[in-house]
């Protein structure tokens, strides 16, 4: 849910910043794009497909949640030189490490599956056991790996939707959500780097061999001396006296 959250004001964020640079949101260019469905996969079978989820064991479960994070920890290596994608890939490993030192299910807390269920009735959930047909396994903080890695937050009680998430979804969210920003300003940017080179290639005036050569050039009037190349002042000029006149 936070990740959605985050994709849809990413996706304002980024139209917002294209529109006020008179440009578009741009697609980005990334490796291996095929990654990101295929690693969906174990977790669409696990987690959402009613037909596939009821049944799976949960041994088959941690491994295919384990395997999907490795495939999109792979995905945000191989782009990390995107925009946000060191976010992502910190949020995925930070995941990846938690739900590994605790039996391939994210951990979550007692207390926060009370506070995700208020009206659950007892029986509900056992500690040590799958939640439901989530990707969380309930254990006390005291018997939790890297707790602090664990679903431990929560959405603000006004929300009308009940989540907890760790502090690698944050990472995974904030990344998101900053490359989608950046794709808005990829037009901007771009102006940017073309009108940076044109003032590179553009040739100085001011100290071009040109100018030095035009400025040491000098007309020339040879109508009053047989030497080329020299300029006569009015004062040493003949004039016309009376006696040439006649």
């Amino acid at each position: 849910m936070i990740l959605l959250l985050a994709i849809i004001a990413g996706l304002l964020a980024g139209l917002g910043r294209a529109w006020m640079g008179r440009g578009r949101l741009a697609s980005p260019h990334l490796c291996l794009a095929w990654l990101v469905p295929l690693a969906f996969i174990p977790q669409g079978l696990a987690f959402y497909l009613p037909a596939t989820r009821e049944w799976l064991a949960d041994d088959l479960v941690a491994l295919g949640l384990v395997s999907s994070q490795l495939l999109l920890l792979l995905f945000a290596w191989l782009n990390r030189r995107q925009p946000g994608f060191w976010a992502l890939g910190l949020g995925l490993a930070l995941n990846l490490l938690v739900i590994s030192l605790n039996g391939g299910l994210m951990p979550i807390s007692p207390e926060t599956v009370a506070q995700l269920n208020l009206d659950a009735p007892p029986g509900t959930w056992q500690i040590g056991s799958r939640a439901g047909t989530s990707k969380d396994i309930v254990l006390p903080i005291a018997a939790t790996r890297l707790w602090w890695l664990s679903d431990r937050f929560l959405l603000p009680a006004w929300s009308p939707y009940r989540v907890a998430f760790s502090i690698g979804d944050v990472f995974i969210a904030g990344g998101a959500f900053w490359l989608l920003w950046a794709l808005g300003g990829t037009k901007q940017k771009q102006d940017k780097e073309q009108e940076r080179q044109g003032t590179r290639d553009e040739p100085n005036i001011t100290n071009s061999p040109e100018r030095f050569a035009n400025a040491r050039t000098e007309p020339v009037d040879n109508r009053s001396s047989g030497e080329p190349g020299v300029l006569q002042s009015a004062a040493n000029r003949p004039h016309d006296s009376a006696d040439n006149r006649l």
